[in-house]
């Protein structure tokens, strides 16, 4: 029997190079409305993802879109900027779970 392996996070950031439009689901979409998350909600808006092959672009503009917008750098490690109320995707996210995790070879070797 193989025994779960629990990897904290590194905060690398290579999870968030993901689109966050693309993950959004309808009860996040509600959570933001109920707590007012203006600055959520006016970004989805605006970004209106359509997929396009194999990545994400604006609907609107055209333009690729290029991973999390509320993703930072504060010099040091990599952060979210609406991590208390981030969508149900980053939540669930389990570190080493994705070949774009750099720990993915110690849960999958």
């Amino acid at each position: 029997m193989e025994k779960e392996v629990k990897l904290e996070c590194l905060r690398c950031g290579r999870c968030c190079l993901a689109d966050f439009a693309a993950y959004v689901t309808d009860e996040d979409l509600r959570r933001w409305e109920k707590e007012k998350r203006q600055d959520i909600l006016e970004m989805l808006a605006r970004e209106h993802a359509s997929w396009e092959g194999d990545h994400l672009v604006s609907a609107d503009s055209g333009r690729t879109l290029h991973g999390c917008p509320f993703f930072f750098f504060d010099g040091t490690r990599f952060g979210c900027a609406i991590h208390e109320t981030r969508p149900a995707a980053c939540r669930n996210y389990e570190p080493g779970s994705s070949g774009l995790c750099p720990q993915f070879f110690k849960t999958h070797a």
